[in-house]
């Protein structure tokens, strides 16, 4: 039996497609200080005779951080939405909703452990006569990233990820328990930061099963006011795939700003790829928008 995205799904999708765009068009009327804008990624602020000013310029630079570094020692929650276009034989649209809080933990004097965890709530459109749309959630995929506490001129981190059965239906993941590695490497230069984010998830080894890597190339530019440019796109190796119908290489680029709203530093951007390589069905175009909330300590 065919199954039918029902009205309420498509509505919740467009719902929170459309809240994260007024989001990102946000920082295009909020206005940062002047002494904000020019604090740089992951620098602290210079001291100055008012205890208040130093607390707001460290805020903004570690909310620089936080939006750009992967392994930043600082409390954020990005929630990212990826439109998938031209998707399947019927060139329909694909929708992913990625909720993804990044939380540090200080293990050593020397050394911080940082996880990432990822919660995908996907609404994949019918693909075939015998399969209809659906709508729900994906694989959880915890990562933990083992990262030195000193910040030197290459900041890295390694370790272990999960890949739990979670997904609620088997049209939108691989209900077996997995596990991989991934790693993170970047370096700061001035207005640039850029690094990448590599890694690799098993699971199942029968039937149903999933290998594939990731690659996450991590490129940023800042210029005045918070603004910066960006190209994050996700580069994919299906191993289950044949060897002409594996890789999804995205080309394209982006734009984004850390903000506030009152009190509360926000990180908001938006991308747009244009699939160069991809396996059959796959999307032709991604359109990426993403708003993280971002705690920093007091």
């Amino acid at each position: 039996m065919i199954r039918h995205c029902g009205f309420l799904e498509l509505a919740t999708m467009n719902f929170i497609s459309a809240a994260l765009i007024v989001f990102v068009a946000l920082p295009l009327c909020t206005t940062m200080s002047a002494q904000d804008a020019q604090t740089p990624v992951g620098v602290p602020a210079s001291s100055t005779a008012s205890n208040n000013t130093d607390s707001e310029d460290a805020t903004a630079a570690a909310a620089k951080d936080a939006a750009q570094n992967p392994l930043a020692s600082t409390i954020s929650v990005p929630i990212q939405n990826n439109t998938f276009f031209n998707v399947g034989p019927y060139r329909r649209t694909e929708n992913g909703l990625l909720i993804q809080p990044l939380i540090p933990f200080k293990l050593t004097e020397n050394w911080n452990v940082i996880t990432r965890t990822i919660l995908p709530v996907i609404y994949q459109p019918q693909l075939s006569p015998s399969q209809g749309s659906d709508f729900g959630i994906g694989n959880l995929n915890p990562q933990f990233f083992l990262s030195p506490a000193g910040s030197g001129p290459i900041i890295w981190g390694a370790g272990p990820q999960l890949w739990l059965p979670t997904a609620t239906n088997r049209s939108l993941g691989v209900n077996k328990v997995g596990g991989g590695q991934a790693a993170v490497v970047l370096t700061k230069r001035g207005s640039w930061l850029v690094g990448t984010l590599v890694g690799n998830v098993w699971a199942g080894r029968s039937g149903a099963h999933y290998n594939q890597m990731t690659i996450t190339p991590l490129v940023f530019y800042n210029i005045q006011k918070g603004w910066y440019f960006l190209y994050v796109p996700m580069m994919t190796a299906n191993w289950v795939g044949s060897a002409n119908n594996r890789w999804t290489v995205p080309v394209g680029a982006g734009v984004g700003r850390v903000f506030k709203i009152g009190k509360q530093p926000l990180n908001a951007r938006t991308q747009i790829f244009n699939n160069v390589l991809r396996p059959n069905g796959g999307p032709a175009w991604t359109l990426q928008t993403q708003v993280q909330f971002v705690f920093v300590k007091k």
